[in-house]
């Protein structure tokens, strides 16, 4: 009897922490911005200078003892951006001039997230996000090589609601540290550093199954 007692405990338990876990798939737009108000004004201009876009998988498991859920993801994600630096003349005397490049990044994010549920469909959420460039495609003809550091890490944290299997997410993202490009100038020896990860505001649908 208590051999069928404890099966059946078993059992029980294990049905609960299956019940407790959600996975899903989720997909979105990245902007390339700081602010809110910079994302608003976009959109209501068209989306002009849309960054780009996100796409991957999540998973979410509720810790019953602290009544949170801890939701790590894998995410692909294209990013859009421009920077501007500083470039040698290759004139006898030493001088300089601003250029700009437009730049696209491919990586892989994967945040962790700590959020909480709240009013049946609402939840705020926070969490290291920890990022790593698989590729990257700079538009200007004078540098031959780049150069990236492979991971650096990141802050997210946002909002959203889920009505059902569909839910809807705005997230705020900020580097916590440096992650830098190097370019090598086909005429002088030069590198030129900058950091490739940029503040984000990100909008994001998802899918539970």
């Amino acid at each position: 009897m208590k051999k069928i007692a404890v099966l059946l405990f078993f059992l029980g338990a294990t049905q609960v922490a299956i019940s407790q876990i959600h996975f899903g798939i989720k997909g979105g737009i990245n902007y390339n911005s700081g602010t809110f108000t910079e994302v608003k004004d976009d959109v209501l201009s068209g989306a002009k200078s849309k960054a780009g876009f996100h796409g991957g998988f999540w998973l979410r498991a509720k810790i019953p003892a602290i009544g949170l859920y801890i939701r790590p993801e894998i995410i692909y994600t294209q990013l859009s951006s421009e920077t501007t630096y500083k470039q040698s003349t290759g004139a006898a005397t030493p001088a300089f001039e601003n250029k700009s490049v437009s730049f696209d990044l491919q990586k892989i994010d994967i945040p962790v997230l700590l959020g909480k549920k709240f009013l049946k469909v609402a939840h705020v959420f926070a969490g290291p996000s920890f990022q790593y460039i698989v590729g990257s495609d700079f538009n200007l003809s004078d540098l031959k090589e780049v150069k990236s550091d492979g991971f650096s890490l990141g802050i997210q944290m946002g909002a959203g609601i889920e009505l059902g299997k569909l839910g809807l997410d705005v997230r705020w993202e900020r580097a916590l540290n440096d992650t830098e490009t190097s370019f090598v100038n086909n005429n002088v020896s030069q590198n030129v550093n900058f950091d490739t990860r940029v503040n984000q505001i990100i909008v994001g649908l998802s899918y539970r199954f």
